[in-house]
């Protein structure tokens, strides 16, 4: 296992390059507060007013004013076999990583985030402007409100059963490539799914990211409010 450059016993806020409002940050950051930036996403931290604490990357974006500022707090890692996303989640340590400003971009960059989330299943969400997106326990269970959307996207082959969705997922072969149950909606408060195997990514709306960290047994204590 790789020394952690970062490790915390709250949340950690990782930031990309992409693009990423005021609102999304403070909202990451009052969950997460320990801040730490992929390659690029020193320059978007910057731009925001927070200095993270450390950036991590193999800094082929990072601007050479970043650089400057950033100076002290960068950490190379010059290999190419991953992308920034994952050199970062593997240097850091923490209860859970919100990861912002990882979609709305590049859709390369996009697929390869959750990419990673399937093939390094640390307890990592990524956050858009309107979702959050993690990999999904073979067993798993949340409190919604009925008409939510619940959208489930495989990136494996996967078959499971599931109670309180419009459209039950019950015998259903769910691939890449073939059928998946995106836009989907909560049918009862609560939702329960219980799949064959991982590799299945949960969508479900920003505004029920408390929800999905509760689900998922991550929490974590709230930053300062001067965040």
């Amino acid at each position: 296992m790789n020394q952690a450059i970062v490790e915390s016993s709250a949340g950690i806020t990782l930031v990309g390059g992409g693009p990423l409002g005021r609102r999304l940050f403070r909202k990451a950051l009052q969950r997460a507060p320990r801040l730490v930036a992929a390659d690029s996403g020193g320059d978007r931290c910057l731009a925001l007013g927070q200095m993270p604490e450390a950036v991590i990357g193999d800094m082929d974006s990072l601007s050479a004013e970043g650089r400057a500022t950033l100076a002290g707090r960068i950490h190379h890692i010059a290999e190419q076999d991953s992308t920034d996303f994952d050199k970062a989640l593997r240097m850091t340590r923490a209860p859970f990583v919100l990861a912002v400003g990882f979609v709305g971009a590049r859709a390369d960059h996009e697929l390869a985030a959750y990419n990673t989330l399937i093939r390094r299943p640390e307890r990592c969400l990524i956050l858009g402007p309107e979702d959050v997106v993690f990999h999904m326990p073979r067993d798993f269970e949340i409190t919604m409100a009925p008409g939510e959307r619940f959208s489930l996207f495989p990136l494996a082959p996967l078959r499971g059963e599931s109670e309180g969705l419009e459209w039950p997922i019950d015998g259903l072969d769910l691939a890449p490539g073939g059928r998946t149950s995106t836009s989907n909606r909560v049918a009862a408060r609560r939702v329960r799914l219980r799949l064959s195997g991982p590799g299945m990514l949960g969508i479900l709306p920003l505004a029920r990211l408390d929800a999905v960290l509760q689900a998922l047994s991550l929490t974590g204590p709230r930053a300062s409010a001067g965040r």
